[in-house]
């Protein structure tokens, strides 16, 4: 939870660019890799968390611009600069429309009543949830993850080291 929008605002910079890495880091043939058969695929997962950032902006009273979460799956080109526009903006619309002082307001979201702060961590936490998932499809998919909160396996070569077990 958020106590102050200066926080979230480095917060969500910092995962934001974590996002943009994994979705620079797909190919369009790795979109197709499914979870499991008859299971989301990669692609789809990566499109959940671009219209997410909106989606969920949006329920939390924030006219935030992006993608519905209901439009089909586009090319990974353009899921990339629908995540660019939606994400890029999100601290700002933050920083515009609320206080600090709102940010311990209930509002209602999806049949709860949760804090405005507790809004922005659950937007950070449900992206980080598919980022996770999305990087086991990436190496299924015989991708290189890129290190988020340290160093990926081939960054541990990289740098001269041996990657851990």
């Amino acid at each position: 939870m958020f106590r102050q929008i200066a926080d979230f605002e480095g917060a969500w910079a910092y995962e934001r660019e974590s996002t943009l890495k994994i979705l620079r880091g797909l190919t369009e043939a790795s979109l197709a890799q499914p979870v499991a058969p008859g299971r989301r695929t990669l692609g789809r997962l990566a499109w959940h968390v671009v219209t997410s950032v909106s989606e969920m902006a949006r329920h939390a009273g924030l006219a935030a611009t992006g993608p519905d979460d209901k439009a089909p799956q586009p090319s990974l080109a353009e899921m990339i600069r629908a995540y660019e526009e939606s994400a890029g903006g999100l601290g700002e619309l933050v920083r515009a429309r609320w206080s600090d002082a709102m940010l311990s307001e209930l509002i209602p979201i999806y049949g709860e009543q949760w804090t405005r702060g507790q809004t922005l961590g659950a937007l950070i936490a449900h992206q980080t949830h598919h980022r996770g998932q999305m990087t086991v499809l990436m190496r299924q998919a015989g991708l290189a993850v890129p290190g988020i909160y340290g160093p990926a396996k081939e960054e541990w070569a990289a740098m001269g080291m041996d990657p851990q077990e």
